[in-house]
């Protein structure tokens, strides 16, 4: 039998057959390359699809590769609600045109050196990648330094993000802008009954984002998520602040199996309770992913490619798919970056971008980031209709091509 619709995630892999030869044999299926640079990337089977289709699937299960007349264990994750089996194919493994996988009964063998996981400390919740945290999600409120006023104050939002060799690249509470915060996501114009409100600017006092509790958390030995509900408050309201939006920010933290590299997800999905919904008024700034760089990186030591050809002084207000930014290592010896990744089911995708000028911030060139999809085009958010942006990051030292993005 032939089984569709089994596989997420896949860009250079071609899923060409699932099959199995009856109920009680394990299910097999073949990945094939795509043509181009190989990369690793998450490989995602619904099991419910799978046991649709008739197979017998039971846990516990394992996954092995065929490969040279063997079967070779390969480290998977089911999730939580048993619904999805993941795993990384990694770029290693890409040796032959095609690789044959089976799912059958079994327990695997756990490799707890490559064990991703969660945990809470000091008001974060912390991703780990074998024992060392890489990102962190601020869910208790911070404040601002001694002497600033305290409308700053924000829970909510993705500090530190660290390169694999440990190289902090996100930045918090700038003196330049006290409103940023890492990676965070506020829309900046809105419109909510005929008054301006916005959630990104806090020191106007019309709106902020803020962490209101966790849905729900995983750890494993192929993935690390949360699940975070943010409430958008708008402040300008009479008798007491309410609820603009309501939204659900899934962050998954992904092994790529090397060194040098890491990949995380950031997935937005929001709602408007409010009886006339909400206007995003398009605007250079507001939602999507923005992201604060390091102070270390100024005019003379980062670089940005998008996949357009766009660079630091071109890209702002162009539209891409995806955008490298790279910069100094902290120790002067080489470069660490992030690439930005654009789901191709996002509004007005390639999506619009915000890039500070080379001169930014009294020309010391500092950096901020953003996809933005409201950049030239105004979007309506209709009351108790559920909207979502996707976006990948991989994190990395040393370099990472054109090529490697594009794959």
């Amino acid at each position: 039998m032939i089984l569709r619709f089994l596989f997420l995630g896949l860009g250079c892999f071609l899923m060409v057959i699932s099959s199995c030869s009856d109920r009680n044999s394990p299910f097999r299926f073949t990945l094939e390359e795509k043509e181009g640079t190989l990369v690793s990337q998450p490989v995602s089977i619904n099991l419910n699809r799978v046991k649709e289709a008739g197979v017998n699937v039971r846990e516990p299960l394992t996954l092995v590769m065929e490969a040279g007349g063997e079967m070779v264990p390969i480290d998977f994750q089911v999730s939580t609600n048993g619904n999805t089996l993941s795993f990384v194919r990694t770029s290693e493994e890409n040796n032959t045109e095609s690789r044959v996988y089976r799912i059958e009964n079994g327990v695997p063998p756990r490799k707890t050196d490559t064990y991703l996981s969660e945990h809470k400390e000091n008001g974060s919740l912390q991703l780990t990648l074998a024992q060392t945290p890489v990102l962190s999600y601020r869910y208790e409120m911070n404040y601002p330094p001694d002497g600033v006023d305290s409308i700053y104050k924000k829970s909510g939002y993705i500090h530190p993000v660290l390169s694999p060799q440990g190289d902090t690249l996100s930045r918090i509470q700038p003196p330049d802008h006290y409103h940023h915060y890492g990676i965070w996501g506020p829309w900046t114009h809105t419109r909510i009954d005929g008054q301006q409100v916005d959630f990104w600017n806090l020191g106007d006092g019309k709106g902020t984002v803020l962490f209101e509790e966790f849905i729900g958390t995983e750890s494993g030995d192929v993935f690390a998520s949360f699940n975070a509900a943010q409430e958008h408050i708008d402040l300008l309201t009479q008798d007491e602040p309410q609820t603009a939006l309501n939204e659900d920010l899934e962050v998954i933290l992904w092994d790529l199996k090397r060194d040098d590299r890491y990949m995380f997800d950031y997935n937005s999905s929001f709602s408007s309770p409010l009886e006339e919904g909400i206007l995003f008024e398009a605007y250079r700034y507001g939602g999507g992913i923005g992201m604060r760089f390091t102070e270390r990186w100024k005019a003379d030591n980062v670089s940005v490619l998008t996949s357009e050809g766009n660079d630091r002084a071109t890209a702002d207000g162009t539209n891409a798919r995806w955008c490298i930014v790279s910069g100094e290592s902290a120790d002067g010896t080489g470069e660490s970056g992030i690439l930005f990744m654009s789901h191709p089911q996002n509004r007005a995708h390639p999506e619009p971008m915000r890039l500070w000028p080379l001169d930014a911030n009294g020309g010391r060139g500092d950096l901020f980031f953003e996809f933005c999809p409201i950049r030239h085009k105004e979007w309506q958010i209709e009351p108790d209709k559920e909207y979502e942006l996707k976006y990948r990051m991989v994190v990395f030292d040393g370099e990472l091509s054109a090529n490697e993005a594009e794959a």
